[in-house]
């Protein structure tokens, strides 16, 4: 008698990072996304747990996008002992490269300078992972077009779907032993202005779907809005920190605020992109849109200039360049990576910025809980960096307007379109207010059966 599929929520579960889930047959195991852990400590402690079960022993993993959430921990798994293919889109194929890439070269230099400054309990404190860890795992990527079907092991296949999130962002379609599964991915918005929206849902036994902004409504998105406080900010001689994802977040910003110029409804001043990854990024988005990608709008392909510059786009690549940054001479924009100053340049920004009352630290996207963008938007008045506490005094503002996610609406129309309904609908990488949320309208709503599982639980199919 042939084994029945199983499900196993390794990631994601009464949590909004860290997507893992595990599928197993009778002939084989298939791992969909390998995200890494954010936000507060005994999260991020998952991060340094074992993979349940030999890693080797994986048939495949598939990512349905690049960012950190959902592919950060490959390069552990791989220094684990996974050495199996990576299925992709394309177009993540190219950026995750730059995200794994990034992210060990803030593991590497965050472990060093904790060496250095001696504020870490480890001796010497070790990186998740290194460079070359992150090379090796980019060395499995598997590029797969949308709609083709992939068989990953006997009685396993797979197929991607558009999912309008971030450029290559995908709905992940599995087939395992004569069931069938679909994840949401992370799924983007009808409004996105760079991206299609998602294509319909595949029907599914069980659908695993997202709920980042399961009890939320997005409000319309008016220039006005993020125009004020900008053109305040400017008036009493100040700056704007924008901490931002890097793929996605960056381009939209950047798209936003030269439309905003253009009109006039803010002045021509210095915009800086200091991130690497970020540039790298914005280089593979500008691809996407000469060679007439199909996930981008058509309006965006018919545009007769660079949809990314604002009028004074500067790159800063060199370290010495985004230190001069720190104190701005002149009002200026400084759009920084990490999105939730978890790390990276924006950090040392913040830690100059933040106690001067002129400036404006603008939040563009979700905030996971314990990240120093979370305790920003929840009014701290001081955060801990690099060791030491600084003060906060600059205006902090939030726009989950400017949210690559789709928010409730948006997922339960999205459940809608699926053919059938399935058997179970689970509900994952959401905070628990915001899971149960959504899992309360898909019942009231669709009549489906809607469930919020456990960490490490595992189910049949």
């Amino acid at each position: 008698m042939r084994e029945p599929a199983s499900l196993r929520f390794l990631g994601a579960a009464g949590t909004v990072t860290g997507s893992k889930f595990l599928i197993g047959t009778g002939e084989g195991k298939l791992l969909v996304d390998c995200g890494m852990y954010q936000g507060d400590r005994a999260l991020r402690r998952r991060n340094w747990t074992s993979f349940p079960g030999p890693a080797h022993e994986l048939d495949a993993v598939v990512l349905s996008h690049a960012h950190l959430d959902h592919c950060g921990w490959l390069p552990r798994l791989v220094r684990h002992g996974y050495s199996g293919p990576v299925y992709c889109s394309p177009w993540t194929a190219k950026v995750a490269p730059i995200v794994l890439l990034d992210a060990a070269r803030l593991q590497e230099e965050d472990a060093d300078y904790a060496a250095d400054h001696r504020y870490s309990k480890h001796h010497p404190p070790l990186p998740l992972f290194d460079t070359a860890d992150a090379e090796k795992a980019i060395s499995l990527l598997r590029p797969v077009p949308f709609g083709q079907s992939v068989t990953v092991a006997p009685d396993i296949r797979l197929k991607l779907h558009r999912a309008g999130h971030i450029l290559g962002s995908s709905i992940v379609e599995v087939h395992a032993a004569n069931r069938s599964v679909v994840f949401s991915g992370d799924l983007g918005r009808e409004a996105h202005p760079l991206l299609n929206p998602p294509e319909p849902a595949p029907a599914a036994d069980a659908i695993v779907v997202e709920s980042t902004y399961g009890g939320q409504a997005h409000h319309p998105r008016h220039a006005e809005d993020i125009a004020a406080p900008i053109r305040e900010t400017i008036a009493r001689g100040g700056s704007v920190l924008i901490p931002a994802f890097a793929v996605d977040r960056t381009p939209v910003l950047l798209m936003v605020l030269r439309e905003l110029i253009r009109t006039g409804e803010l002045p021509s001043i210095p915009v800086y992109v200091d991130s690497p990854m970020a540039l790298a990024a914005l280089d593979v988005y500008r691809e996407a849109v000469r060679e007439g990608g199909t996930e981008i709008r058509r309006r965006v392909h018919e545009m007769h200039f660079d949809p990314f510059d604002p009028g004074e786009l500067h790159a800063v690549h060199s370290a010495e360049e985004s230190k001069r940054l720190n104190e701005p001479h002149e009002p200026s924009i400084i759009i920084s990576a990490s999105g939730m100053a978890t790390g990276g340049r924006v950090v040392h920004h913040l830690q100059h910025m933040a106690p001067d009352p002129k400036n404006l630290i603008l939040l563009p996207g979700f905030q996971v809980p314990g990240t120093r963008g979370a305790s920003l938007l929840d009014g701290a008045t001081a955060l801990k960096m690099y060791g030491e506490y600084v003060p906060v005094r600059a205006k902090v503002l939030g726009f989950s307007e400017f949210s690559a996610h789709a928010d409730a609406n948006d997922l339960i129309s999205w459940l809608r379109t699926t053919p059938r309904e399935p058997k179970t609908c689970y509900v994952v990488h959401g905070e628990p207010p915001s899971a149960q949320a959504l899992a309360s309208q898909i019942q009231s709503q669709l009549g489906w059966c809607a469930v919020m599982p456990r960490y490490a639980e595992r189910v049949l199919v």
